[in-house]
């Protein structure tokens, strides 16, 4: 397995009380798999994956427990400079907003070459090269020409090729793509994710993919981890779940997706609102706002099921859910 998160647990430190950003996240990753990692905002995602690459504010950001296993190797014990040799070369990320990740006073050429320069040792004429040769790969016309213009120059999906670009620089085993398609319109969106499913494909990477667009994960995702409250409340192979659901949250987010045989029908909500994380309620902490709530889920923190073999749950009610 290229990537093992186990029972990883991060907090902020406020002055205002502590935050439990992430509680016992455990999940892995396989060479060549797309694991897509679903819920609100806040629920957790973001932090998991900056705490996997090393790139979590610190302080008020704390990681208090848990393993990061990256090749058989636990991050978390590497010295920052290790850690700084593994981050870009063997495990990258791409970031939602690539306008405000790309340096706006430096060309995308110096920009994907300086990876080629700082890791590999080149002269900046061969880093230039490789630059073009990427920028090619990733599907950007008049490489060669454009590689010296800067990012404000270059379109939204574009600069979004770009950052993937960067990311498969060093060829690494792993890529983190935070909601690489947020600021996107519907086509591009599907453009980018077909190029990173084909760059995915020749490289044998893994990729986890976060995200709250359904729609997407439907296409590209091998399995599904679904996060509440910094929690990870179902994970399954990506066709079970759409399926049947075995928690009622990830039953809400699947009924929350438009429809065409539903047309002039109000959209189904999630009643209320996620919980604040400096003062999540007893029990599940998904209760308040779910319609299966009795009162164990008031009172006993429902551990993860074993709902099948690559499948798991943390709901009292999972065998109703998923019939139901």
């Amino acid at each position: 397995m290229v990537l093992e998160v186990r029972d990883l647990q991060v907090e902020f430190r406020m002055r205002d009380g502590v935050a439990k950003a992430v509680n016992g996240v455990t999940y892995g990753v396989d060479a060549g798999e797309t694991l897509a990692v679903l819920g609100e905002s806040g629920s957790g995602k973001s932090v998991t994956a900056q705490a996997v690459m090393g790139i979590l504010d610190m302080p008020p950001g704390r990681i208090t427990g848990g393993e990061i296993l990256f090749q058989g190797r636990d991050l978390l014990k590497l010295k920052e400079e290790e850690r700084r040799k593994v981050r870009g070369a063997e495990l990258a990320m791409i970031f939602q907003d690539a306008l405000s990740s790309l340096n706006p006073v430096l060309t995308v050429g110096d920009q994907l070459g300086e990876m080629f320069v700082v890791h590999r040792g080149m002269s900046r004429k061969d880093a230039r090269a490789k630059a073009v040769e990427l920028m090619d790969r990733v599907r950007i016309p008049a490489a060669r020409e454009r590689v010296r213009q800067y990012p404000h120059q270059f379109s939204g999906g574009m600069r979004q090729r770009i950052m993937i670009a960067m990311a498969l620089a060093l060829e690494p085993a792993l890529i983190i793509a935070d909601e690489p398609t947020t600021a996107l319109d519907v086509t591009v969106q599907a453009q980018v994710m077909d190029l990173l499913a084909d760059l995915q494909r020749e490289y044998n990477m893994g990729l986890i993919l976060i995200t709250h667009d359904l729609g997407v994960v439907a296409d590209v995702a091998d399995r599904i981890a679904v996060m509440y409250a910094g929690r990870i409340v179902e994970s399954a192979p990506v066709h079970d779940i759409y399926k049947a659901p075995a928690h009622p949250y990830t039953k809400g987010l699947l009924e929350s997706i438009p429809r065409l045989d539903q047309k002039g029908q109000e959209l189904y909500a999630i009643k209320g609102l996620p919980p604040n994380l400096m003062n999540i309620p007893p029990g599940c902490a998904f209760n308040p706002r779910c319609p299966m709530a009795q009162d164990v889920c008031r009172t006993d923190e429902p551990p993860l099921h074993e709902v099948d073999e690559d499948r798991r749950s943390a709901c009292h009610f999972w065998r109703e859910c998923l019939n139901g």
